[in-house]
């Protein structure tokens, strides 16, 4: 038979498609830098470049979560997230895989989607792993019987954990009491029962009902070649199929409040919580938008009118809200905390009546245009980080398009008062709020939310703006850096600067400045002055008030932070090459001329002082609390003393506006020990030329000098603290040795400590604890390591969060997994994954430049350079089993010589199966 050329194309186009050759990705939108791709299997790809980043994060979002769970179901989409952690045939550890290739990864549920992602050093290896793996546990993951038996009782924990917290519990319970069919009322982690009662069949088929290409956006951050990245995917996602039955949404709408409604809480605590929550649109209707503007006009610091009316006025002590980007009509929820010394109700009715009142006190032209620079801010910020910009675009991806995060923005920018006090008027009425009693009204009022209706239309055509600049492709090899710095001091300031100049995505800049002052007897009796000291610098100069210092911030689109401890004082800086300088001269103004405000004291005291309250009965601050008590090594007034929480609370009340300036007086200035470090698009001779001429006179007469916190072993012991009705225990243990980072055997116990409790759910500790035991949702180690080559005073930890009645088993955990790593040491395998997890750790560590500045500024200071960093890693990479192991036996002490402190609503328990065997 002779074919024609048309009949010969068809059949070779059949035969392509029997070897399940697929087309290639076709591209469908792009969006300042990131570029929409679709698979023949509908999975949808996002590709953002950033040659600037030396990472990569892969992400990939769900269209899962909370809300998709029927009956009985309630926390499964939590349940599998942690699940998919557990393997496949082709990646049957996967904690050990993240942990030897280096990667920061995590999954998150919330209620629209699940996502799952892993931040690591930018290779083609790396990349190729990291696909594969998420492609493989799309389809291909366990979900085992064995594994969810030992799972639940981690989620159940994890669930309990959020139990200690009246303040999240209370915010479940009003947020669950406002909702009457909708999930969104549900709590993510879910209900107790239906976690310990999960089917594991049940859980299978919501994996295969919802984890497919079809429901699924790949998102890649970083720095790699497009093309080549999208052959890549083609090859890992490309031949997996869809499920036969097509997806369909869930159809439950919530219908409108028709009453305020009231929720009462009374467990064990000190501190006394009033709050409120408004029904609110989607995130993709405009109105988000709006009410995303009020909130900032209520809540900003501040501005803020909730701000104003509670804190300034000190009937409460702190306040913050959020407002869920969510698929469906959502809620904003407010919180107020209020000190046990002052009226819960006088809060109460003073949050209500600024609420109650919004109508007739309209948002006015200056708060919107304040409001507007906060966000756009936060927004601008965000854009320029694509590590964290590839797992943020999840919430707008689980809300119904990724480009749904520039319209937002957008609809902020362009927002009028006019329809932002229309929005305001709509929602913010006494029936679409729930506080707490039901009160019935003859007439009532509902708001009726739209659902959410035409998505397509409002994102198929958007283009978004011009995309930032994109930056360098940065070597973060030792050498390079080292290359790259420039070091010298600032003539006739004392500054000592390392400047880094590189072009960074959006040409973004980092600075620190730190300058130390006086000694150890210069510092004794201070108590708390040091810190309120720098904490105040932003509250206030005598040119600019607290508000227009943030005004001004917001309008750069910048930030500057301060803290100081025991003579010490930190500079922070973030900002772009356009706005450096001013940024840097807002900074000098904070740092010259202070106000010290009396009002901001009394605002930061009273927020102290209520933390103190929240965490009186924590397991976790107490257990901390008593391990500082234990080795207790200085006296009262020291500047390393370990206070009580009486003497905090004292040393709080004793902070005076005179004692700051007294402090500043003294210890605020440059004498013979400063660091200045920068990296990003910077000026080095401009920067140069300013401190030198800022900074010539800011000087102090007190010359520094370290304290000296030697070695000293610890106290050995084991104590428990009773802390009744908290759901969830902690237990803490410590261990002195005698090292610094400058002797030999520091190389070899960094790999100890990853081996025995770091790394990701695969440490000795988090194996036996989390994977085997099943008794702790958060369980591991570690070691620090002195850099003060005399002090040489170092330290080895142990912790874990637990049920209470698994006190005993968490005990006999730690016993033995140190007995055993004493007794038979690491294997070949674990010091490979150990040490290919460390090196590519350090390298992702020197892409980001907080970090490298905050190593830049340790080198300055103990005066060395990256070849420090560098022969340490030299060092890792050559140690041997051998040479672990023996640091092991040198360094490691067992249980009985560690202080342990345990902190829980403890009771008598037993431990089931004691004596079984622990298998190496």
């Amino acid at each position: 038979m002779k074919l024609n050329i048309r009949t010969t194309l068809v059949l070779v186009v059949l035969f392509l498609m029997s070897f399940g050759i697929n087309a290639q990705p076709k591209q469908t939108a792009s969006v300042e830098g990131i570029t929409e791709y679709v698979l023949d299997n509908g999975l949808k790809v996002l590709l953002f470049p950033d040659n600037s980043s030396q990472t990569i994060t892969v992400n990939i979002t769900y269209k899962v979560g909370s809300r998709h769970e029927g009956y009985g179901e309630k926390g499964m989409a939590h349940l599998l997230e942690h699940m998919v952690f557990k393997g496949t045939p082709n990646h049957p550890d996967i904690p050990k895989e993240l942990t030897s290739h280096g990667a920061r990864p995590n999954g998150t549920t919330w209620y629209d989607r699940t996502n799952y992602f892993e931040t690591f050093n930018a290779t083609d290896e790396n990349l190729d792993w990291a696909l594969d793996l998420e492609a493989d546990r799309m389809v291909n993951s366990y979900i085992a019987k064995k594994d969810l038996e030992s799972e639940f009782s981690v989620v159940r924990n994890e669930f309990e954990s959020g139990e200690n917290s009246p303040t999240g519990v209370l915010m479940e319970k009003v947020i669950s009491s406002a909702f009457l069919w909708h999930n969104y009322g549900q709590s993510t982690i879910g209900n107790k029962s239906d976690i310990e009662r999960v089917p594991i069949e049940n859980l299978q088929n919501f994996y295969k009902k919802y984890y497919r290409p079809d429901n699924a956006v790949l998102m890649v951050t970083g720095k790699f070649e497009k093309d080549k990245t999208l052959a890549l995917i083609q090859k890992k996602f490309g031949s997996i199929k869809n499920p036969e039955t097509p997806l369909k949404d869930v159809p439950t709408v919530e219908p409108p409040q028709d009453g305020e409604k009231r929720v009462e809480l009374s467990r064990v605590g000190d501190l006394q919580l009033v709050s409120a929550l408004y029904h609110t649109a989607a995130g993709s209707h405009e109105d988000y938008a709006y009410l995303a503007l009020i909130e900032d006009v209520l809540t900003d610091q501040p501005s803020g009118r909730l701000y104003k009316a509670l804190i300034e006025s000190k009937k409460a002590s702190s306040i913050w809200s959020f407002s869920p980007f969510t698929k469906e009509p959502g809620f904003m929820y407010f919180n107020v905390d209020v000190p046990s010394d002052k009226s819960l109700a006088e809060a109460e009715s003073t949050l209500l009546n600024i609420f109650d009142g919004l109508r007739d006190n309209p948002i006015t032209e200056e708060e919107l245009k304040r409001a507007k620079s906060n966000l756009g801010k936060q927004m601008d910020q965000i854009l320029r980080n694509s590590s964290y910009l590839g797992t943020y675009t999840s919430e707008f991806i689980g809300a119904g398009d990724w480009r749904l995060m520039f319209i937002f923005r957008d609809r902020v920018e362009n927002a009028t008062l006019e329809e932002v006090n229309n929005a305001l008027s709509r929602y913010f009425i006494k029936t679409n709020r729930t506080v707490g009693n039901f009160i019935p009204t003859k007439k009532p009022m509902r708001i009726d939310i739209p659902h959410t209706e035409g998505l397509e239309d409002l994102v198929s055509n958007y283009k978004g703006k011009e995309a930032l600049s994109a930056g360098e492709a940065f070597d973060v090899s030792y050498a390079n850096i080292q290359d790259r710095l420039e070091t010298g001091e600032i003539g006739g300031t004392g500054i000592e600067y390392g400047f880094i100049k590189k072009d960074n995505r959006g040409e973004t800049v980092n600075v620190t400045f730190t300058f130390r002052n006086g000694s150890v007897d210069d510092l004794m009796n201070k108590g708390d002055v040091a810190s309120y000291t720098a904490r105040m610098l932003n509250k206030g100069t005598k040119s600019k008030s607290r508000q227009e210092i943030e005004d001004k911030l917001s309008e750069l689109k910048s930030s500057v932070y301060f803290s100081g401890n025991n003579g010490r004082t930190y500079a922070s800086v973030s900002s772009t090459k356009e706005n450096l300088m001013e940024t840097i001269k807002l900074m000098t103004e904070m740092l010259k001329t202070p106000a010290f405000d009396q009002e901001e004291l009394d605002k930061l005291k009273t927020q102290d002082i209520a933390n103190i309250e929240r965490n009186k009965t924590e397991p976790q601050y107490l257990v901390q609390k008593k391990l500082g008590q234990i080795n207790q090594n200085y006296e009262k007034g020291h500047p390393l003393y370990n206070m009580t929480m009486e003497e905090e609370l004292q040393a709080i009340n004793d902070v005076t506006v005179e004692a700051i300036q007294d402090y500043y007086n003294d210890f605020y200035g440059i004498s013979n020990n400063a660091t200045l470090v920068a990296i990003g698009n910077i000026d080095e001779k401009e920067l140069k030329d300013y401190f030198e001429k800022e900074y010539a006179d800011f000087k102090s007469d007190l010359p520094y000098s370290e304290i000296k916190d030697p070695f000293k072993v610890n106290n050995p012991a084991n104590e428990s603290i009773k802390t009744p009705d908290k759901k969830n225990a902690f237990t803490l243990g410590f261990l002195n040795f005698e090292l610094s980072q400058y002797d030999d055997d520091y190389a070899a116990l960094q790999i100890a400590g990853t081996v025995f409790g770091g790394g990701f759910l695969n440490s000795r500790i988090a194996t036996r604890l989390r994977q085997q035991d099943g008794v702790s949702y958060g369980a591991g180690g570690g070691v620090n390591v002195d850099s003060n080559k005399d002090d040489k005073n170092s330290g080895m930890f142990i912790y874990a969060i637990y049920a209470p009645e698994n006190e005993a088993k968490v005990q006999q955990g730690f016993r033995e997994e140190i007995a055993r790593f004493i007794e038979g040491g690491i294997t070949q395998q674990e010091l490979d994954d150990a040490v290919a997890g460390w090196v590519q750790a350090q390298s992702v560590s020197r892409a980001k430049d907080g970090e490298l500045a905050s190593t830049i500024n340790n080198n300055l200071y103990y005066d060395r350079d990256m070849m420090f960093q560098k022969e340490i890693e030299e060092k890792v990479k050559k140690l041997t089993v051998e040479d672990v192991n023996k640091a092991i036996k040198t360094y490691f002490k067992e249980m009985d010589k560690w202080s342990v402190v345990n902190g829980g609503d403890f009771k008598e328990y037993d431990i089931k199966n004691e004596d079984k065997d622990v298998e190496d």
